[in-house]
């Protein structure tokens, strides 16, 4: 009599388990998927886009205006004393009124610094920054009165200094 091989039952074999090894990846991801979207939230989304759209003109404004005005800003962040240092000028010569520096992190809007600048009679700036966290940067240099802005993106610290000067 011929004795029938014994087979072993299926969860015991090595290739159904390798064929749903794929499936059960894909299920796994899509649920870490899921709970990144929903935990953390887009920041670039925002609620109302006509008045985006509308304060895009207003900074179109400011940009001719800075223009008018020729300004140039320089800037060196110094990591070792915790401070940035610069100046800014203009047509006229050395801008000699406060100053609003905006620092935007590229993707996380928590970071985000506004520095206030005084600056001497020759247009020079010091101001406390802490540890600047290695990223691009988005730079908004404003006068206190918003009517005019110089804007451009820093790449710390590949970039040791930012210089901006306004479309001629």
């Amino acid at each position: 009599m011929n004795a029938l091989p014994t087979v072993a039952p299926w969860y015991r074999q090595r290739w159904p388990w390798f064929l749903m090894l794929g499936p059960a990846i894909v299920v796994v991801a899509g649920c870490i998927t899921i709970w990144i979207a929903y935990t953390r939230q887009d920041a670039m989304v925002v609620d109302d886009y006509y008045k985006q759209g509308k304060a895009i003109n207003q900074d179109l404004r400011r940009d001719r205006m800075a223009t008018g005005l020729r300004l140039s800003f320089d800037a060196r962040y110094d990591a070792a004393a915790g401070a940035l240092s610069g100046s800014l000028h203009g047509l006229s010569g050395p801008v000699t009124r406060p100053f609003r520096i905006r620092l935007a992190h590229s993707t996380q809007p928590e970071k985000d610094l506004v520095l206030h600048a005084m600056p001497d009679a020759q247009g020079r700036f010091r101001v406390p920054l802490p540890m600047l966290e290695q990223a691009r940067w988005q730079v908004v240099v404003e006068g206190e009165a918003p009517n005019w802005r110089l804007a451009a993106s820093w790449k710390w610290p590949a970039q040791r200094s930012i210089a901006i000067e306004a479309d001629r």
